[in-house]
């Protein structure tokens, strides 16, 4: 692993769904000139790849495609279908490809572009197993009913047909499977902080961030 050069700052984020974690690390990605990168989202696009190449998958093809990985694709649209993220929940159980994937992460999280002063990274297992020496962990959340709003609202304004009540079920079904798998689950690690970000809007969330941040820390 390369040598962490002066003032590298690494953010880890765990968070169940909807919570509002991407946006906050998002926020603070570009105030604090870090690399991105949304975990789950790796998975979906190598979710995505097996549904559109279901012959064709198999550990050889997923190398390529992790190897070739580029974060702007971790940004389309499509990525956000129930379908792809049934199939991710379903291949993010498979130790081969946790593995592979889990090799990516970590590379990103140690070594980002030269023109960042770090990473922020957010998932279910970053504060812990991806990331376990960060600088500032925490652990964002809300409540199922206000998770599954915000992902209506945001379904909705990708034209997507979908009801609340199927958007409500979807979460919680999400969060039974994601605190409850056997790899790498989701959890509060003893040294995260809790970000509720239930009744805080995203301002809100990042000032409370930024103010713990920069008690701590001048990039």
């Amino acid at each position: 692993m390369k040598k962490k050069k002066k003032n590298f700052l690494k953010i880890a984020i765990d968070s169940p769904a909807a919570s509002g974690a991407g946006t906050l690390a998002k926020a603070l990605s570009k105030h604090y000139n870090l690399a991105y990168l949304d975990t789950g989202k790796a998975y979906r696009l190598i979710a995505l790849h097996k549904l559109n190449n279901p012959k064709k998958f198999n550990l050889k093809f997923i190398k390529k495609k992790i190897k070739s990985l580029k974060i702007k694709y971790l940004n389309h649209k499509i990525l956000l279908s129930d379908e792809v993220g049934i199939e991710a929940s379903i291949i993010a159980k498979n130790k081969n490809i946790r593995k592979l994937i889990h090799s990516f992460q970590i590379n990103f999280a140690y070594n980002p572009p030269k023109k960042y002063n770090g990473s922020v990274l957010d998932g279910r297992d970053i504060t812990y197993n991806i990331v376990p020496d960060a600088d500032f962990k925490f652990f964002v959340t809300a409540d199922v009913k206000t998770r599954a709003k915000r992902r209506y609202r945001e379904l909705k304004g990708l034209k997507k047909s979908v009801t609340y009540n199927e958007v409500l079920k979807s979460i919680k079904n999400r969060d039974k499977s994601d605190y409850n798998r056997k790899v790498a689950p989701l959890k509060k690690t003893k040294d995260s902080m809790l970000i509720n970000t239930t009744k805080l809007s995203k301002r809100a969330c990042f000032l409370k961030i930024k103010k713990i941040i920069d008690k701590k820390i001048i990039i």
